[in-house]
């Protein structure tokens, strides 16, 4: 008998596809990257955070979009809007940074699209807790974000270097969390196969 791919009390349709570290991965590479330039970059300009802040919000929400069905989920269930509404409202947000500088404009748009999308994802996280391979991700990546988006107003008025220093944080964090998340299914997904 051969073992089953998702734990025992699974919900219908949540078995994730074989290539669901590849969303995975990449979110965690758009994060890290972004991280990167908010430490390396020792005085970027308003326009460099909200090309910086607004490109790593759009390619985390197309990245989240994406991983739904990867995750075993169609765009019509719950859990696929929910998440489908994570990476719309993220993508949204950077979409809107990308056009619209300034530090206050960085400080609310960014706060929001971090804050519902973290939320979204908690609340994925918590309802397929033990049911989903990426449940306790997505509830470690929500409070993430929920507390990078509560942090981040206190910090508008420090300019845009301290900005991208909170953003980046979270951004760093999340970027580890999501490249373990991502191996490890890799590496799962290549000892079923049987495959060195």
């Amino acid at each position: 008998m051969t073992q089953p791919k998702t734990p025992a009390g699974t919900a219908p349709g949540t078995a994730p596809r074989a290539d669901l570290w590849k969303p995975v991965l990449l979110r965690s590479a758009a994060a890290l990257a972004f991280g990167a330039v908010t430490i390396f970059w020792a005085a970027p300009s308003v326009e460099v955070m909200g090309w910086a802040g607004g490109l790593y919000l759009l390619a985390t929400g197309v990245l989240l979009a994406w991983g739904v069905r990867a995750a075993g989920f169609e765009q019509e269930s719950t859990p696929g809007k929910v998440l489908s509404a994570a990476g719309s409202v993220a993508a949204g947000a950077g979409f809107a940074l990308v056009l619209l500088h300034g530090d206050l404009l960085f400080g609310v748009i960014a706060s929001l699209g971090l804050g519902v999308a973290g939320a979204l994802e908690l609340f994925c996280g918590l309802k397929f807790r033990g049911k989903h391979v990426l449940a306790r991700d997505w509830i470690a990546s929500g409070i993430i974000g929920l507390g990078t988006a509560t942090v981040l107003p206190f910090f508008i008025s420090l300019g845009a270097h301290a900005l991208l220093g909170v953003a980046g944080g979270g951004a760093i964090i999340s970027g580890v969390l999501w490249a373990l998340a991502g191996l490890t299914i890799r590496h799962d997904v290549r000892r079923e196969a049987g495959t060195p």
